[in-house]
């Protein structure tokens, strides 16, 4: 079975949760599970810097730029964490890192084993930790002594400073962007597509009123810039006569990678949006399934919904058959017939004449109502048993045509979007045959769950049925053998003349040698009797 995660969370009659990036995800969270998104003030006030971002024109001058500052906190023994996007950045960087001879770890998927080590010590004086951003979530990055020089410093206040916190200084100016070089300092590498990643990583740093503070190095190579403004870019520094090595940094340029972002987003939000309106289709026709499913699961009676199956299935099978036959003298009732006595091994009366067979609605009720008659006749001689026949044969009839529909339906989906070229909505054309597709997955349920109910017994049908059949060969040779006895009695009566006649005309040709038969050995004649009891009885 398939299913979207976001089905598959709306399942829960009860959805909840906590996460310090929801905002950025606000519609979303709405529009798909009509959650709304509540904000919950810091414990502590913040005390992050995060500074604009500094674009340069290739991939070599930001990692330069990066190496630098690294050096430069390091010398003021300030804790680095350095942000990747993947594993192959985090080891460029350590490359160069490597050859400035600085210290530093590297927290990736291949050394998961010292994960816990490494961000225990990450918050230390002076170390330098490469991560990716998936490396060392949910683990807090504790400060050394020597980090934190100020309890006041960075502490941006609201209309007042009272709203700041307890250590918050008496002087609003005081605390407006005031930095201290202190706390856990953030290098993101790269901007990622998802603004929550960006903040997730920024989020490293500044925990429960600590301070810290990071910067983005970006360059006109990475994939985001490719995609969003890197020639306008590009023309910018141009036109500022901008040096191998310079880049720019400006409020307005880190608002305009982050509605670079927005419009990533927006395009993801669309096709996550577009495959759950597909999968929405699939999600209807996945519950009518299951709870039928469930149904027989939990061992109800499905009786009434056998005859509804039955009666179904007959007047589908007759509307196939007469479909395109005008005059009701040309229905081939005995094929259809027929077909019934073949495909359900059953014997079945033609209708006559005065059965007053008019129309469909008539050869169909006739019909039913000798299956119904069968279907009484079986019920009364395995009630319980065919209760039990019933629901495996539903569960196994409903499992393995729910498996090939699901194969049909992602079939469809894959070549949909061609229709688009005909001027159709791929989504309705999706919807209009997913639907048909549906309708034929229910006739082929009901004509095989008809099929099994009629020509499954329980197995003591099967044994006594074999008992019987049995008896009846053990009858048919015995009646044989006495036949065959009858026959090898006048073959012997009719040997020894027969043999004489041959010795005699044998002797007169050529002389033999006669064998000495015992009383009790085989005939030689071939009768199978004892000598004594054929050939060699007396007189």
């Amino acid at each position: 079975a398939t299913i979207t995660l976001q089905n598959y969370f709306r399942m829960y009659n009860t959805l909840a949760g906590m996460t310090g990036t929801a905002v950025t995800e606000e519609g979303e969270f709405s529009e798909i599970y009509d959650l709304p998104v509540v904000e919950i003030p810091t414990n502590e006030p913040v005390r992050r810097v995060d500074h604009n971002d500094q674009i340069f024109r290739t991939k070599r001058e930001k990692y330069n730029a990066i190496i630098e500052e690294i050096k430069h906190w390091f010398s003021l023994r300030r804790p680095v964490l350095v942000g990747t996007i993947s594993v192959e950045v985090s080891e460029i960087i350590s490359r160069l890192l490597k050859r400035e001879s600085i210290p530093h770890e590297v927290l990736n998927a291949k050394y998961h084993q010292k994960e816990a080590e490494i961000v225990a010590y990450a918050g230390q004086p002076g170390s330098v930790t490469i991560a990716t951003n998936m490396a060392g979530r949910g683990t807090d990055i504790k400060l050394g002594k020597e980090v934190v020089k100020c309890n006041t410093c960075v502490i941006k206040c609201q209309n007042n400073c009272d709203k700041a916190g307890a250590n918050a200084p008496s002087d609003p100016q005081d605390c407006i962007n005031k930095e201290v070089p202190c706390g856990l300092h953030i290098i993101g590498t790269e901007r990622h597509e998802s603004r929550r990643i960006d903040r997730q990583l920024r989020g490293r740093s500044a925990r429960q009123g600590d301070p810290g503070s990071s910067r983005f190095y970006l360059s006109l190579e990475d994939d985001l810039m490719r995609i969003f403004g890197s020639d306008r870019i590009a023309g910018l520094m141009a036109k500022m006569g901008l040096e191998d090595g310079e880049a720019i940094q400006h409020p307005w340029m880190t608002k305009a990678v982050e509605n670079a972002q927005k419009r990533v987003e927006g395009h993801n939000f669309e096709i996550r949006k577009q495959l759950l309106k597909y999968d929405d289709v699939m999600n209807q026709q996945r519950e009518v399934i299951y709870n039928y499913r469930q149904k027989v699961l939990k061992g109800e009676n499905l009786r009434a919904e056998i005859v509804e199956m039955m009666e179904d299935f007959v007047a589908n099978k007759i509307s196939d058959a007469v479909e395109n036959i005008e005059y009701e003298e040309a229905w081939p009732v005995e094929d259809i017939y027929n077909w019934f006595e073949d495909e359900l091994h059953i014997d079945l009366d033609y209708p006559e004449v005065e059965d007053n067979i008019k129309n469909q609605q008539d050869l169909s009720y006739h019909l039913f109502q000798q299956l119904l008659d069968f279907y009484e006749s079986k019920e009364r001689d395995f009630e319980e048993q065919q209760r039990s026949l019933e629901r495996y044969s539903v569960l196994k009839v409903v499992d393995s045509e729910w498996k090939d529909h699901l194969y049909n339906m992602d079939r469809l989906k894959e070549g949909i979007s061609l229709r688009a070229y005909g001027q159709k909505d791929p989504l309705i054309e999706y919807k209009k045959e997913g639907y048909e597709l549906f309708l034929e997955l229910t006739d082929n349920i009901k004509e095989k769950v008809i099929q099994n109910v009629f020509t499954l017994y329980p197995e003591i049908f099967y044994r006594v049925k074999q008992g019987v059949k049995d008896v009846e060969l053990s009858h048919k040779g015995k009646t044989a053998f006495q036949r065959g006895k009858a026959a090898k009695q006048q073959q012997a009566q009719a040997a020894p003349q027969k043999q004489r006649q041959q010795t005699s005309s044998q002797s007169k040709s050529k002389p033999r040698r006669v064998e000495k038969v015992g009383r009790n050995d085989p005939c030689p004649c071939g009768s199978g009797k004892k000598y004594k009891h054929c050939c060699g009885r007396k007189g």
